[in-house]
């Protein structure tokens, strides 16, 4: 298994991608150490559980992280979409704090824990909407693209350490985030349409992305900005 005797911190993994990653890790032996607002009843009896709200703050991971951590996963986020005259300076703010400096603070809490093992693996979630452009997604977009930023910035720098650090780039998938994009059949035919594979995203396409990111399979592989979008971002086939 992947990830016998792996420490694995999982940030938002309640539903959707976070509880589909936390289900995968568990089941190639990994210990998980899950950190988000509520419980989830699908979880695992070995993990172990941290409450705890981003926006709040995220100081109670510095207690709650065990020496060693192989792994650490943001998997928070929202969809905010609005037309960009009624995006509101909370707005922008909220969606930077929650995507990016929520991030930053909680690599910053589990840091010392990720050099104590002689290699470990961060991966934080952007968008394809951070380098497409898409209507309505401007403060997403926005803050998305910072992820990516930041994440560039802690892999040059961490690299002396032996950390990778690497971003998984989704379109539209079908989670709880979601709902209200896929909430009727013929919007679930139209997202589908708009990529080119033919089919929107399920979270166990992220989810795989993440884990072998987090693996050894990928011990070579570090700055990366890696779409998994059904073709969206790149491809062009509707002529």
């Amino acid at each position: 298994m992947r990830f016998q005797h792996k420490n694995i911190l999982v940030i938002g993994g309640s539903s959707g991608i976070g509880l589909d990653l936390i289900k995968l890790l568990t089941s190639e032996g990994a210990t998980i150490y899950a950190a988000s607002r509520s419980r989830s009843e699908e979880w695992p009896a070995t993990l172990n559980y941290q409450e705890m709200d981003v926006m709040q703050g995220v100081e109670l991971l510095a207690s709650f992280v065990p020496d060693e951590l192989h792994g650490l996963v943001y998997c928070v986020g929202n969809i905010n979409l609005k037309p960009f005259n009624r995006i509101s300076e909370r707005d922008l703010v909220d969606d930077f704090r929650l995507n990016v400096v929520g991030a930053a603070l909680s690599i910053q809490q589990a840091l010392k824990s990720l050099k104590n093992v002689p290699s470990a693996s961060i991966v934080l979630l952007s968008s394809v909407a951070a380098k497409t452009g898409m209507g309505f997604h401007s403060s997403i977009a926005a803050s998305k693209a910072a992820v990516e930023g930041l994440a560039l910035s802690l892999a040059a720098e961490l690299s002396s350490s032996q950390i990778r650090v690497n971003v998984v780039s989704p379109s539209l998938t079908n989670t709880p985030l979601a709902a209200k994009l896929l909430n009727t059949p013929e919007k679930m035919e139209a997202s589908a349409k708009r990529h080119p594979i033919g089919k929107f995203g399920e979270p166990k396409d992220i989810s795989a992305a993440i884990a072998f990111l987090l693996s050894e399979d990928s011990s070579w592989i570090t700055g990366q900005i890696i779409p998994v979008d059904g073709g969206i971002s790149n491809l062009k086939t509707n002529f």
